[in-house]
């Protein structure tokens, strides 16, 4: 059930603008700050036309930051992903 809460509310944003339920900060489960980066930076870096380095999403990241991401989860994911480069 978390997980599915998790990929349900995983379009929320930090500042309470996303969506479906305008949550914000806390009140988004934690599994879906972690799938709503993850996806931002797959959907950034992956197969597609306009793919921009590694490095420029995680500065995009880094940017959206307590808007669109929970800046404790950024702060750790940009951490493991800068270990990887």
């Amino acid at each position: 059930m978390d997980l599915a809460d998790g990929v349900l509310n995983h379009h929320e944003k930090w500042d309470g603008s996303g969506y479906p339920k305008g949550l914000r900060e806390e009140e988004i489960p934690r599994a879906a700050r972690i799938i709503a980066i993850a996806k931002y930076y797959d959907s950034r870096t992956g197969a597609r036309k306009n793919k921009i380095s590694p490095e420029e999403a995680l500065a995009m990241i880094k940017k959206e930051a307590a808007h669109k991401f929970d800046p404790e989860v950024v702060a750790v994911f940009v951490r493991v992903m800068e270990k990887q480069l």
